[in-house]
Protein backbone atom coordinates (compact mmCIF):
# COMPACT_ATOMS: atom_id res chain seq x y z
CA UNK A 1 0.00 0.00 0.00
CA UNK A 2 1.52 3.18 -0.94
CA UNK A 3 0.25 6.67 0.86
CA UNK A 4 0.88 10.14 0.17
CA UNK A 5 3.93 11.96 2.43
CA UNK A 6 0.76 13.96 3.41
CA UNK A 7 -0.49 10.81 5.55
CA UNK A 8 -0.31 12.47 9.17
CA UNK A 9 1.00 9.23 10.10
CA UNK A 10 3.97 10.32 8.76
CA UNK A 11 4.69 12.93 11.26
CA UNK A 12 7.09 12.74 13.28
CA UNK A 13 6.23 11.94 17.01
CA UNK A 14 8.41 13.04 20.19
CA UNK A 15 9.61 9.83 22.33
CA UNK A 16 6.57 11.03 24.90
CA UNK A 17 4.23 11.10 22.25
CA UNK A 18 4.98 7.92 21.16
CA UNK A 19 4.79 6.22 24.38
CA UNK A 20 1.74 8.30 25.12
CA UNK A 21 -0.31 6.75 22.12
CA UNK A 22 1.39 3.58 22.62
CA UNK A 23 0.56 3.33 26.41
CA UNK A 24 -3.20 4.78 25.53
CA UNK A 25 -4.01 1.97 22.86
CA UNK A 26 -2.97 -1.59 24.52
CA UNK A 27 -4.70 -3.00 26.93
CA UNK A 28 -3.63 -6.17 29.32
CA UNK A 29 -4.80 -9.31 28.90
CA UNK A 30 -7.18 -10.26 30.61
CA UNK A 31 -6.68 -14.56 31.26
CA UNK A 32 -5.53 -15.86 34.51
CA UNK A 33 -3.89 -18.51 35.96
CA UNK A 34 -3.71 -20.59 39.42
CA UNK A 35 0.21 -21.19 40.06
CA UNK A 36 1.79 -22.50 43.32
CA UNK A 37 3.99 -20.06 44.60
CA UNK A 38 7.78 -21.11 42.87
CA UNK A 39 5.93 -21.48 39.62
CA UNK A 40 4.95 -17.64 40.30
CA UNK A 41 7.93 -16.38 40.14
CA UNK A 42 8.08 -12.61 37.42
CA UNK A 43 4.45 -13.42 37.18
CA UNK A 44 2.48 -10.50 37.02
CA UNK A 45 -0.81 -11.07 40.24
CA UNK A 46 -4.33 -10.82 38.70
CA UNK A 47 -5.93 -10.74 42.01
CA UNK A 48 -5.36 -8.92 45.55
CA UNK A 49 -3.74 -11.10 48.59
CA UNK A 50 -5.70 -10.46 51.88
CA UNK A 51 -3.71 -11.80 54.99
CA UNK A 52 -5.55 -14.23 56.58
CA UNK A 53 -3.13 -14.02 59.89
CA UNK A 54 -0.99 -11.70 61.38
CA UNK A 55 2.53 -11.72 60.67
CA UNK A 56 4.23 -12.15 63.17
CA UNK A 57 1.94 -14.41 65.07
CA UNK A 58 2.57 -13.62 68.51
CA UNK A 59 5.02 -11.11 70.11
CA UNK A 60 8.86 -12.45 70.33
CA UNK A 61 12.33 -11.42 71.12
CA UNK A 62 14.24 -9.31 68.42
CA UNK A 63 17.71 -10.57 70.14
CA UNK A 64 19.06 -13.68 72.12
CA UNK A 65 19.49 -12.87 75.95
CA UNK A 66 16.70 -12.25 78.72
CA UNK A 67 13.08 -11.08 78.58
CA UNK A 68 11.65 -9.17 81.65
CA UNK A 69 9.45 -6.71 83.21
CA UNK A 70 10.42 -3.58 82.70
CA UNK A 71 8.98 -2.70 85.41
CA UNK A 72 11.45 -4.25 88.13
CA UNK A 73 14.40 -2.19 86.39
CA UNK A 74 15.79 0.37 88.54
CA UNK A 75 16.80 3.06 86.87
CA UNK A 76 18.75 4.38 90.38
CA UNK A 77 20.98 0.77 91.17
CA UNK A 78 22.22 -1.99 88.83
CA UNK A 79 18.67 -4.47 88.74
CA UNK A 80 18.88 -8.07 90.14
CA UNK A 81 17.00 -10.40 88.39
CA UNK A 82 16.71 -14.32 89.07
CA UNK A 83 16.31 -17.13 85.62
CA UNK A 84 13.44 -18.93 86.07
CA UNK A 85 13.48 -20.90 82.85
CA UNK A 86 14.20 -20.77 79.15
CA UNK A 87 11.74 -19.77 76.07
CA UNK A 88 13.37 -21.13 72.12
CA UNK A 89 12.38 -20.79 68.79
CA UNK A 90 9.43 -23.17 68.50
CA UNK A 91 9.69 -23.83 72.17
CA UNK A 92 7.70 -21.57 74.13
CA UNK A 93 8.44 -20.95 77.86
CA UNK A 94 4.64 -21.93 79.51
CA UNK A 95 4.72 -19.93 82.61
CA UNK A 96 4.53 -16.11 83.68
CA UNK A 97 7.38 -13.59 84.45
CA UNK A 98 7.05 -12.79 88.36
CA UNK A 99 8.22 -9.93 89.44
CA UNK A 100 12.28 -10.14 90.38
CA UNK A 101 11.85 -12.72 87.70
CA UNK A 102 13.03 -13.23 84.12
CA UNK A 103 13.99 -15.65 81.57
CA UNK A 104 16.36 -16.57 78.69
CA UNK A 105 15.09 -15.85 75.56
CA UNK A 106 16.29 -16.66 72.18
CA UNK A 107 15.86 -14.61 68.45
CA UNK A 108 12.08 -15.24 67.44
CA UNK A 109 10.93 -17.21 70.64
CA UNK A 110 7.36 -16.45 71.66
CA UNK A 111 7.69 -13.17 74.83
CA UNK A 112 6.27 -14.82 78.12
CA UNK A 113 3.25 -13.60 80.00
CA UNK A 114 3.98 -10.64 82.47
CA UNK A 115 7.23 -9.84 80.28
CA UNK A 116 7.75 -6.50 78.08
CA UNK A 117 11.11 -5.98 77.20
CA UNK A 118 14.40 -7.98 76.25
CA UNK A 119 17.84 -7.22 77.30
CA UNK A 120 20.49 -8.37 75.28
CA UNK A 121 22.55 -10.80 76.41
CA UNK A 122 26.02 -8.52 75.75
CA UNK A 123 24.02 -6.14 78.25
CA UNK A 124 24.10 -8.19 81.18
CA UNK A 125 26.65 -9.99 83.32
CA UNK A 126 24.92 -13.69 84.65
CA UNK A 127 26.19 -14.80 87.93
CA UNK A 128 24.85 -18.25 87.99
CA UNK A 129 20.90 -18.47 87.79
CA UNK A 130 20.91 -14.19 88.22
CA UNK A 131 21.39 -11.82 86.33
CA UNK A 132 22.62 -7.95 86.62
CA UNK A 133 22.22 -4.79 84.77
CA UNK A 134 21.99 -1.32 84.97
CA UNK A 135 18.19 -0.83 84.51
CA UNK A 136 17.98 3.27 83.60
CA UNK A 137 17.56 2.40 79.17
CA UNK A 138 15.02 -0.28 79.44
CA UNK A 139 11.39 0.60 78.51
CA UNK A 140 8.36 -1.28 77.38
CA UNK A 141 9.15 -3.51 74.18
CA UNK A 142 12.54 -2.72 74.29
CA UNK A 143 13.70 -5.41 71.52
CA UNK A 144 10.52 -6.80 71.25
CA UNK A 145 8.47 -7.78 67.69
CA UNK A 146 4.70 -7.60 68.39
CA UNK A 147 1.98 -9.72 66.70
CA UNK A 148 0.73 -8.10 63.17
CA UNK A 149 3.37 -5.36 63.47
CA UNK A 150 4.60 -6.68 59.64
CA UNK A 151 1.25 -7.88 58.62
CA UNK A 152 -2.07 -7.79 60.23
CA UNK A 153 -4.93 -9.91 59.39
CA UNK A 154 -7.22 -8.59 56.78
CA UNK A 155 -4.36 -6.34 55.36
CA UNK A 156 -4.17 -6.34 51.56
CA UNK A 157 -0.68 -7.50 51.20
CA UNK A 158 0.01 -7.52 47.65
CA UNK A 159 -2.15 -5.69 44.82
CA UNK A 160 -3.04 -6.85 41.25
CA UNK A 161 -0.30 -5.75 39.15
CA UNK A 162 2.50 -6.86 41.05
CA UNK A 163 5.82 -8.43 39.23
CA UNK A 164 6.75 -11.40 41.93
CA UNK A 165 9.99 -11.52 42.74
CA UNK A 166 11.96 -13.12 45.09
CA UNK A 167 11.05 -10.70 48.02
CA UNK A 168 6.90 -11.26 46.97
CA UNK A 169 7.31 -14.80 46.93
CA UNK A 170 8.80 -14.45 50.84
CA UNK A 171 6.17 -11.95 51.62
CA UNK A 172 3.44 -14.53 50.24
CA UNK A 173 4.66 -17.54 52.09
CA UNK A 174 4.95 -15.50 55.49
CA UNK A 175 1.12 -14.97 55.53
CA UNK A 176 0.93 -18.54 54.41
CA UNK A 177 -0.39 -18.23 50.98
CA UNK A 178 0.94 -21.14 48.81
CA UNK A 179 -0.68 -20.80 45.32
CA UNK A 180 -1.87 -17.42 43.78
CA UNK A 181 -3.27 -16.30 40.49
CA UNK A 182 -1.54 -14.34 37.61
CA UNK A 183 -2.27 -13.38 34.37
CA UNK A 184 -1.19 -15.58 31.79
CA UNK A 185 2.39 -15.18 29.84
CA UNK A 186 2.00 -12.04 27.36
CA UNK A 187 2.50 -14.32 23.87
CA UNK A 188 5.33 -12.11 21.57
CA UNK A 189 6.14 -13.52 17.88
CA UNK A 190 8.83 -11.92 16.23
CA UNK A 191 10.97 -12.09 13.14
CA UNK A 192 13.97 -10.19 10.78
CA UNK A 193 13.21 -9.20 7.53
CA UNK A 194 16.15 -8.90 4.88
CA UNK A 195 17.54 -10.50 2.18
CA UNK A 196 21.43 -9.85 3.47
CA UNK A 197 20.62 -11.84 7.04
CA UNK A 198 21.88 -15.26 7.20
CA UNK A 199 21.61 -17.59 9.93
CA UNK A 200 24.66 -18.29 12.82
CA UNK A 201 26.67 -20.67 11.85
CA UNK A 202 25.70 -20.80 7.92
CA UNK A 203 28.82 -19.71 5.14
CA UNK A 204 28.84 -15.88 4.93
CA UNK A 205 29.05 -14.77 1.69
CA UNK A 206 29.62 -11.38 -0.05
CA UNK A 207 26.95 -8.51 1.00
CA UNK A 208 25.58 -10.88 3.83
CA UNK A 209 25.48 -10.22 7.55
CA UNK A 210 24.35 -12.66 10.45
CA UNK A 211 20.71 -12.26 12.18
CA UNK A 212 22.26 -10.67 15.56
CA UNK A 213 19.10 -8.85 16.27
CA UNK A 214 16.69 -11.93 16.69
CA UNK A 215 19.03 -12.88 19.23
CA UNK A 216 19.15 -9.31 20.78
CA UNK A 217 15.26 -9.20 21.05
CA UNK A 218 15.03 -12.90 22.36
CA UNK A 219 17.52 -12.18 25.29
CA UNK A 220 15.09 -8.60 25.72
CA UNK A 221 11.97 -10.63 25.63
CA UNK A 222 13.10 -13.71 27.76
CA UNK A 223 14.78 -11.46 30.06
CA UNK A 224 10.68 -9.30 31.00
CA UNK A 225 9.06 -13.11 31.18
CA UNK A 226 7.79 -13.31 27.75
CA UNK A 227 6.33 -16.84 26.13
CA UNK A 228 8.21 -16.74 22.90
CA UNK A 229 7.31 -17.50 19.21
CA UNK A 230 10.60 -16.92 16.95
CA UNK A 231 9.46 -16.92 13.23
CA UNK A 232 13.02 -16.38 12.00
CA UNK A 233 14.25 -14.41 8.93
CA UNK A 234 12.00 -13.54 6.24
CA UNK A 235 13.06 -12.48 2.86
CA UNK A 236 12.17 -9.09 1.52
CA UNK A 237 9.27 -10.86 -0.58
CA UNK A 238 5.96 -9.50 -0.34
CA UNK A 239 4.37 -12.86 -0.01
CA UNK A 240 6.65 -14.02 2.40
CA UNK A 241 6.53 -10.79 4.52
CA UNK A 242 2.47 -11.04 4.26
CA UNK A 243 2.28 -14.80 5.18
CA UNK A 244 4.46 -14.42 7.96
CA UNK A 245 2.29 -11.21 9.34
CA UNK A 246 -0.59 -13.85 9.00
CA UNK A 247 1.33 -16.53 11.18
CA UNK A 248 2.44 -13.96 13.81
CA UNK A 249 -1.23 -12.28 14.10
CA UNK A 250 -2.87 -15.46 14.52
CA UNK A 251 -0.49 -16.83 17.89
CA UNK A 252 0.46 -13.65 19.58
CA UNK A 253 -0.59 -10.93 21.53
CA UNK A 254 2.01 -8.74 20.37
CA UNK A 255 4.02 -9.21 17.45
CA UNK A 256 7.60 -7.25 16.53
CA UNK A 257 9.85 -7.53 13.69
CA UNK A 258 12.86 -5.95 12.70
CA UNK A 259 14.21 -4.04 9.62
CA UNK A 260 11.87 -3.66 6.32
CA UNK A 261 10.13 -0.04 8.02
CA UNK A 262 11.99 2.46 5.81
CA UNK A 263 10.68 3.85 2.66
CA UNK A 264 13.15 1.69 0.93
CA UNK A 265 12.06 -0.36 -2.40
CA UNK A 266 12.45 -3.62 -0.94
CA UNK A 267 10.95 -2.84 2.29
CA UNK A 268 7.80 -4.12 3.20
CA UNK A 269 6.84 -4.21 6.83
CA UNK A 270 4.95 -0.94 6.95
CA UNK A 271 3.41 -2.04 4.14
CA UNK A 272 1.67 -5.63 4.44
CA UNK A 273 0.76 -3.37 8.20
CA UNK A 274 -1.03 -0.96 6.13
CA UNK A 275 -2.91 -3.76 3.81
CA UNK A 276 -3.34 -6.26 6.83
CA UNK A 277 -3.49 -4.23 10.27
CA UNK A 278 -3.85 -1.21 10.97
CA UNK A 279 -1.30 1.76 10.96
CA UNK A 280 -0.75 4.12 14.07
CA UNK A 281 2.11 5.76 13.45
CA UNK A 282 5.75 4.79 11.69
CA UNK A 283 8.67 7.93 12.43
CA UNK A 284 9.88 9.14 15.83
CA UNK A 285 12.03 12.27 16.18
CA UNK A 286 15.20 10.66 17.53
CA UNK A 287 18.23 9.08 16.87
CA UNK A 288 18.91 6.36 16.76
CA UNK A 289 15.73 4.58 16.02
CA UNK A 290 13.57 6.88 13.17
CA UNK A 291 11.85 4.49 11.51
CA UNK A 292 9.39 2.48 14.32
CA UNK A 293 6.11 1.25 12.87
CA UNK A 294 3.12 0.75 15.59
CA UNK A 295 -0.36 -0.35 15.53
CA UNK A 296 -2.54 -3.45 15.11
CA UNK A 297 -1.88 -6.71 13.24
CA UNK A 298 -5.94 -7.97 13.94
CA UNK A 299 -6.14 -8.59 17.33
CA UNK A 300 -2.47 -8.37 18.12
CA UNK A 301 0.06 -5.22 18.86
CA UNK A 302 2.58 -4.43 15.85
CA UNK A 303 5.72 -2.88 16.51
CA UNK A 304 7.84 -2.93 13.06
CA UNK A 305 11.63 -2.04 14.59
CA UNK A 306 14.48 -0.52 12.61
CA UNK A 307 16.71 -2.64 11.21
CA UNK A 308 20.54 -1.73 12.92
CA UNK A 309 20.71 -3.49 15.83
CA UNK A 310 21.61 -0.48 18.24
CA UNK A 311 18.32 1.41 16.68
CA UNK A 312 16.18 -1.86 17.51
CA UNK A 313 17.23 -2.71 21.41
CA UNK A 314 16.79 1.17 22.21
CA UNK A 315 13.31 1.47 20.37
CA UNK A 316 12.38 -2.18 22.40
CA UNK A 317 13.44 -0.02 25.96
CA UNK A 318 12.15 2.69 24.80
CA UNK A 319 8.51 1.65 23.67
CA UNK A 320 7.80 -1.67 23.24
CA UNK A 321 8.82 -2.84 27.14
CA UNK A 322 6.67 0.07 28.69
CA UNK A 323 3.40 -1.89 26.21
CA UNK A 324 4.65 -5.39 27.41
CA UNK A 325 4.79 -4.26 31.37
CA UNK A 326 0.56 -2.66 30.65
CA UNK A 327 0.12 -5.96 28.33
CA UNK A 328 1.41 -8.16 31.24
CA UNK A 329 -1.05 -6.76 33.74
CA UNK A 330 1.73 -4.46 35.40
CA UNK A 331 0.40 -0.26 36.19
CA UNK A 332 2.48 1.93 33.73
CA UNK A 333 5.40 3.93 34.99
CA UNK A 334 7.39 6.21 33.58
CA UNK A 335 11.18 5.13 33.00
CA UNK A 336 13.89 5.42 35.38
CA UNK A 337 16.06 8.68 34.96
CA UNK A 338 18.89 9.04 37.01
CA UNK A 339 20.58 12.85 37.14
CA UNK A 340 24.72 12.60 36.22
CA UNK A 341 27.74 14.41 35.71
CA UNK A 342 29.17 13.72 32.28
CA UNK A 343 32.89 12.82 32.69
CA UNK A 344 33.43 13.92 28.99
CA UNK A 345 31.82 16.51 26.21
CA UNK A 346 28.72 14.92 24.46
CA UNK A 347 28.24 15.86 20.94
CA UNK A 348 24.94 16.35 19.02
CA UNK A 349 23.34 17.94 16.35
CA UNK A 350 19.93 19.50 17.08
CA UNK A 351 16.41 18.89 15.92
CA UNK A 352 15.95 15.24 17.24
CA UNK A 353 16.21 13.83 20.70
CA UNK A 354 18.91 11.40 20.86
CA UNK A 355 19.63 8.22 23.25
CA UNK A 356 23.37 8.07 23.04
CA UNK A 357 24.91 4.86 25.10
CA UNK A 358 26.12 5.36 28.42
CA UNK A 359 28.22 4.04 31.39
CA UNK A 360 26.63 5.12 34.76
CA UNK A 361 28.91 5.05 37.70
CA UNK A 362 29.31 6.68 41.25
CA UNK A 363 31.75 9.09 41.52
CA UNK A 364 34.27 9.37 44.55
CA UNK A 365 31.94 12.16 46.05
CA UNK A 366 28.77 9.39 45.95
CA UNK A 367 26.99 11.33 42.88
CA UNK A 368 26.78 9.91 39.85
CA UNK A 369 28.36 10.18 36.74
CA UNK A 370 28.28 8.94 33.23
CA UNK A 371 30.41 8.67 30.34
CA UNK A 372 29.99 7.47 26.24
CA UNK A 373 30.99 4.15 25.44
CA UNK A 374 32.04 5.90 22.03
CA UNK A 375 31.28 6.28 18.47
CA UNK A 376 27.40 6.31 18.74
CA UNK A 377 26.76 4.55 14.89
CA UNK A 378 23.32 2.33 15.13
CA UNK A 379 25.13 -0.81 13.71
CA UNK A 380 27.65 -0.45 16.44
CA UNK A 381 26.29 -3.61 18.40
CA UNK A 382 29.10 -3.90 20.82
CA UNK A 383 28.73 -0.18 22.32
CA UNK A 384 25.32 -2.11 23.74
CA UNK A 385 27.62 -4.62 25.60
CA UNK A 386 29.74 -1.78 27.20
CA UNK A 387 26.36 -0.19 28.54
CA UNK A 388 24.69 0.14 30.75
CA UNK A 389 22.13 2.99 29.98
CA UNK A 390 20.82 5.39 27.60
CA UNK A 391 21.92 9.06 27.78
CA UNK A 392 18.68 11.09 27.09
CA UNK A 393 19.88 14.70 25.04
CA UNK A 394 17.10 16.37 24.11
CA UNK A 395 15.84 17.65 20.45
CA UNK A 396 17.04 21.11 21.18
CA UNK A 397 20.34 20.13 22.85
CA UNK A 398 23.10 20.67 20.85
CA UNK A 399 25.17 17.89 23.37
CA UNK A 400 27.05 18.10 26.80
CA UNK A 401 29.84 19.62 28.82
CA UNK A 402 31.89 18.14 30.78
CA UNK A 403 30.48 18.36 34.04
CA UNK A 404 27.34 19.39 32.76
CA UNK A 405 24.25 17.56 34.05
CA UNK A 406 22.52 14.83 31.89
CA UNK A 407 19.27 12.12 32.56
CA UNK A 408 20.32 8.77 32.26
CA UNK A 409 18.05 5.79 31.90
CA UNK A 410 19.42 2.14 33.19
CA UNK A 411 18.93 -0.18 31.14
CA UNK A 412 17.33 -2.42 34.14
CA UNK A 413 16.21 -0.69 37.47
CA UNK A 414 19.06 -2.67 39.53
CA UNK A 415 21.48 -2.92 37.52
CA UNK A 416 24.22 -0.74 39.06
Amino acid sequence: MTRTPADPRDKLLSVEQGRQRILQAVDAVTATEQLHLRAALGRVLAEAVVSAIDVPPFANSAMDGYAVRSADCDAATPTRLKITGSSFAGAPFTGAVRSGECIRIMTGAVLPEGADAVLMQEDVERDGEQISFDGESVQAGLNVRYAGEDTRRGDTVLEPGTRLGAAELGLLASVGVSEVRVSRKLRVAFFSTGDELVGVGMPLATGKIYDSNRYALYGLLASAGIECYDLGNIPDQRDAVRAAFRQAGEIADLVMTSGGVSVGEADYVTETLGELGEINFWRMAMKPGKPLAFGRLGNAVFFGLPGNPVSAMVTYYLFVLPAIRKMAGEPAREPLLIEARCSEALKKAPGRAEFQRGILRRDADGGWKVASTGVQGSHLLSSMTKANCLIHLPAESTGAKEGERVLAQPFSDFCL
